[in-house]
């Protein structure tokens, strides 16, 4: 397949020259893993009653991720070894297995290994996803299949917490792993029936070094949480900060890389584009993870009520995605930094408001919170691909979720970290959830801070754009 380069970068031109089933699949993926997001979110609280672990509460969601990095950092090589198809149809196929896992789980660590599993299945289901839309779709309608991509979670964020809110308050959240079982057992089907064979290259190297210090690093922050000791809690947690900051350079001298040329060096497009998705996203999953269980015991809420609340987040980012699609010139660069300011000022508001403040204000919070990723997402990734040459892209697509990921599993660890000094380990008090509310938000504001400057730095960057041209179809 080629990128043809005479339309016009339209809805017609995302859809033309038999790209509408490669688009229907990517959405598909898409929705797997953005119900799932959510889903779990809104039942966590019910798994905890259930299942008991509070102090494992964050790696519900770490554990998810964590497979997922391992998982989208190879998809690009692995798309090239074994075919686009052969290869989303069995990541499917481990997702729908590791879903069973977490249903039949009779105690915490069966239901995190599951997790685990659904996290490396579905890293790579979205991992080929991305790869698909950096190889095989031209990059004047990149923005617009980002962004319409984002769309799926605004209607993930309608459906799922109305499903796991209706499953948690009926005593049957196992049902829910159950179900996205079956819709993972879909996806592989769909996969084998539309995506194209492609060649197998035997020859594609996978970066193992790399992987394995990106996995020690998200370790080392994910037990931070359950050491104890305030101490050795924050040396691991600066361990890993640490080794994650040297797999990046280490990364850039090697052969088989995770990240395209240039992803060290925040003066490049690739490496601002990469730190700012990283910081951002590390510093909004307090949010999502600890939200749920605060406004249950804080405000009394249920768990489809609390689920509607953390939705607002999503529900923002496709709100603002979809609109500015279009836009080109200048627009692009300033939405990119104004989306980091946005993101920024809404987890502020959220440590106001969360305790205590009016409900109107938790929910501007969340949605400013959503509109600044969706301000800003399509056009921070389309600015990375299309800086990079034809032959980085299977890398540079796929790193993109790489990097997403690996921020929201530091960042779901490193508010694990902050929750559990605070006493949640112990169990959810009304004085702990209060406490929560307010410094899981405070602790990541210098996080987004260092966000919004690398979002200037890219915002700024110029870099002649590849040729639109496509690869060989993985």
């Amino acid at each position: 397949m080629t990128k043809a380069a005479t339309a016009d970068g339209g809805w017609a031109d995302v859809l033309s020259e038999g790209r509408l089933p490669l688009f229907a699949l990517i959405c598909l993926g898409v929705w797997l893993n953005a119900a799932d997001s959510l889903v779990t979110a809104t039942i966590m609280p019910s798994v905890g009653k259930a299942l008991g672990g509070y102090a494992f509460f964050g790696w519900a969601t770490a554990g998810f991720l964590l497979g997922s990095v391992l998982a989208g950092a190879s998809a690009g090589l692995l798309a090239q070894r074994f075919g686009l198809r052969r290869a989303m149809a069995g990541a499917a196929l481990l997702y729908a297995a590791g879903c069973a896992l977490s249903a039949a789980a009779p105690e915490i660590m069966g239901f995190l290994a599951g997790r685990i599993m659904q996290g490396v299945g579905g890293g790579w289901v979205i991992g080929f996803c991305s790869v698909a839309i950096g190889l095989l779709f031209p990059d004047r309608t990149l923005a617009r299949v980002y962004a319409a991509s984002t769309s799926i979670w605004g209607i993930a964020t309608l459906i799922s917490p109305l499903l796991g809110g209706l499953f948690a308050d009926a005593g049957a959240w196992r049902w829910v792993f159950w179900f996205f079982a079956a819709q993972a057992a879909a996806v592989a089907l769909v996969a084998l029936k539309l995506l194209p064979k492609g060649d197998a290259d035997e020859g594609a190297a996978v970066a193992w070094p790399q992987l394995v210090m990106v996995a020690l690093a998200i370790s080392a922050i994910g037990y931070a949480d359950v050491a104890g000791e305030v101490l050795v809690a924050g040396l691991l947690t600066a361990a890993g900060v640490v080794l994650l900051a040297v797999t990046v350079r280490f990364d850039a001298t090697q052969a088989a890389r995770l990240l395209p040329i240039g992803s060290a060096d925040l003066r490049a497009i690739p490496g601002a584009g990469y730190a700012t998705m990283f910081l951002t996203t590390a510093a909004s999953m307090g949010f999502s993870v600890y939200g749920p269980v605060v406004l249950q015991t804080l405000r009394g809420y249920s768990a489809l009520e609390a689920g509607y609340v953390i939705a607002v987040e999503a529900m923002a980012w496709t709100g603002a995605a979809l609109p500015v699609a279009h836009l080109a010139g200048r627009w692009p660069d300033r939405l990119i930094f104004i989306g980091a300011v946005l993101v920024t000022a809404g987890l502020g508001l959220c440590a106001l408001a969360f305790g205590h403040w009016p409900l109107p204000a938790v929910v501007a919070g969340a949605g400013l919170l959503g509109a600044g990723f969706g301000l800003s997402s399509a056009f921070m990734s389309q600015k990375v691909i299309t800086a990079l040459p034809i032959g980085e892209r299977a890398i540079g697509s796929a790193a993109i979720m790489t990097v997403r990921l690996t921020g929201g599993a530091a960042g779901a660890a490193l508010a694990a970290v902050v929750a559990n000094m605070l006493g949640f380990a112990e169990g959810v008090t009304a004085q702990v959830a209060e406490a929560v509310s307010f410094w899981v938000f405070v602790a990541v504001l210098p996080v987004a801070a260092l966000g919004v400057w690398t979002a200037g730095r890219l915002a700024a960057a110029r870099a002649e754009p590849a040729p639109d041209q496509a690869a060989p179809a993985a």
